[in-house]
């Protein structure tokens, strides 16, 4: 006959291995490029713990590479570049800037991944639980990749989100270290698209909408 203190440690040790299988991290994406991304689990949703950077769609077509800040603003077809024009300081950390026009084709994510609709960047608002502290959560700690104060910042849902900056519709980059706009997929009837925003100095978990010739980060959701 076992005895009785061994199946117990039988049982907390299948149930302690078990736990960890669970709650094992979401395995990396790669896009089509062969870039590759960490992802983590909020909640029920799978996300991107890394900025989009592709430079293609996931058909193989390229996303074509606007540079010329008068060519930017008359676009109104996808396109997408890199913060101050500048891949290589600004690729890897940062990832892409895209245009409104980009994310609506429905192909700028991995396949099996997908742009967030708006409702589904509430989701994650809702699980972090306070709107007002909830951008914190998402944000990097420290200002490695954010100025200070990087208000409330503890990346404790492990999203990882970094000041990327943006590009204007007229062209012009901004921002960088201070802010960041994470397109949705969800648009509105005057050509305004809607973002979630994370600043340097707020906590805060902000919703809003912009034009789509405006150029903002992408974080891809699985499907």
């Amino acid at each position: 006959m076992i005895p009785a203190f061994v199946l117990i440690f039988v049982v907390f040790a299948s149930f302690f291995i078990g736990c960890k299988k669970e709650d094992k991290s979401p395995d990396p994406l790669s896009d089509i490029e062969g870039n590759i991304y960490k992802t983590v689990k909020i909640g029920n949703q799978v996300w991107m713990a890394e900025n989009l950077k592709t430079a293609s769609f996931n058909d193989g077509t390229n996303i074509p590479l606007i540079t010329d800040a008068a060519l930017w603003g008359n676009l109104t077809t996808p396109g997408y570049c890199w913060y101050n024009n500048d891949a290589v300081s600004f690729k890897d950390t940062y990832g892409a800037l895209y245009n409104g026009y980009t994310v609506i084709t429905g192909k700028l994510c991995p396949a099996g991944w997908h742009v967030p609709e708006k409702e589904e960047w509430q989701v994650l608002s809702e699980f972090l639980g306070d709107s007002l502290k909830g951008g914190g959560n998402l944000k990097e700690a420290g200002t490695a990749h954010w100025l200070s104060p990087n208000k409330g910042a503890d990346n404790s849902s492990g999203f990882t989100a970094m000041g990327a900056g943006l590009r204007y519709f007229e062209g012009t980059f901004a921002s960088i270290l201070s802010f960041t706009c994470l397109w949705s997929a969800t648009g509105i009837a005057n050509d305004d698209e809607w973002y979630t925003g994370l600043y340097f100095n707020d906590a805060a978990f902000i919703t809003d909408h912009r034009n789509k010739k405006d150029g903002f980060s992408v974080r891809c959701l699985k499907d």
